[in-house]
């Protein structure tokens, strides 16, 4: 069974910064896609970065977020600098097995194990 926990979320100042993590555990596959997706109150979850054969940022965080992984550990990391009160969001993690390329995947509907999420507030 595939788990997918995420960590690190709180409430910051604009500009200040944050880090999440997220751990995947119970994969058969060593090949696999991670990525961030965050949802507002009364929107869509959106992608925010993913990682696999290409990495994708959302244009609202480049420049801002930086997305790593440590493959030893089956983590990965957001690195959130100089926030806004509009990344406020529940920030969740997801996986995926495969290998994807396109910018494109890094969409909710290619996502296939989800973590429960963690709450980023940005106060002004």
């Amino acid at each position: 069974q595939v788990q997918v926990v995420e960590s690190g979320g709180g409430l910051v100042q604009a500009g200040g910064s944050l880090r999440l993590s997220c751990t995947a555990s119970g994969l058969t596959v060593d090949n696999y896609a991670m990525g961030w997706f965050r949802q507002a109150p009364g929107k869509e979850r959106e992608g925010v970065s993913c990682l696999s054969g290409s990495t994708y940022y959302a244009d609202s965080v480049k420049g801002r977020f930086t997305i790593s992984r440590d493959n030893a550990k089956n983590t990965l990391y957001l690195q959130m600098n100089s926030l806004k009160p509009e990344d406020t969001a529940m920030y969740y993690c997801a996986v995926v097995p495969g290998t994807y390329y396109s910018g494109h995947y890094c969409s909710r509907s290619i996502f296939q194990y989800w973590g429960q999420g963690t709450q980023v507030t940005v106060s002004s």
